[in-house]
């Protein structure tokens, strides 16, 4: 028994794609390779240089944006020292007023001190004055109405003579330290 093939013969129903015929092949080769060579010449060289030129576009990208991250690092670094700097001089700031205030405190409270001790002084002095201002005034009255009890003891107008020593006595009996101002103030 012979073999029979069950191969389906070319028709011309447009098979002719299916089923490989040599010639076909050669030409599809052919114009593969001229299409290969038209390309090769022409698009090629065209998107190869796009693509270069958009590869260094993106490099020139990358750099750009790595020089603008290196600077803002570089800025961030000096804001920060700024920043430690004016918190250091705000602290030494408020150090420095702080004792100011201390100090001139300290200066309104020693002056408020002497201010109230010379008033004291002054006061101690006006007091002094007063009390031997009433003194002395306490014995001209003394004076006189010794003079006056004295006249109507005796009747009689005594001359000035007489007068001073009934009063230089009566002075001399009357104690007139109780009224003075002790040595401590009070």
């Amino acid at each position: 028994m012979a073999a029979v093939s069950h191969l389906p013969v070319a028709s011309s129903s447009g098979s002719f794609l299916i089923t490989p015929n040599v010639g076909l092949m050669i030409w599809t080769l052919l114009l593969f390779g001229i299409s290969m060579w038209i390309l090769w010449k022409l698009a090629f060289p065209r998107i190869s240089e796009a693509l270069d030129r958009r590869q260094h576009a993106i490099e020139e990208s990358i750099d750009h944006a790595e020089r603008v991250r290196n600077e803002a690092d570089d800025l961030l670094a000096e804001y920060r020292e700024r920043l430690r700097e004016a918190r250091t001089q705000a602290e030494d700031i408020l150090d420095r007023a702080r004792k100011t205030g201390e100090v001139t405190e300290r200066n309104a409270q020693d002056q408020a001190e002497k201010r109230r001790e010379q008033l004291m002084e002054q006061t101690r002095r006006e007091i002094e004055v007063e009390t031997r201002r009433a003194i002395q005034e306490i014995r001209r009255e003394v004076a006189d109405l010794t003079v006056m009890a004295t006249e109507k003891v005796t009747r009689k107008v005594l001359d000035e003579q007489d007068q001073r020593r009934l009063v230089e006595e009566a002075l001399s009996e009357l104690d007139f330290s109780t009224l003075a101002p002790s040595e401590d103030g009070h």
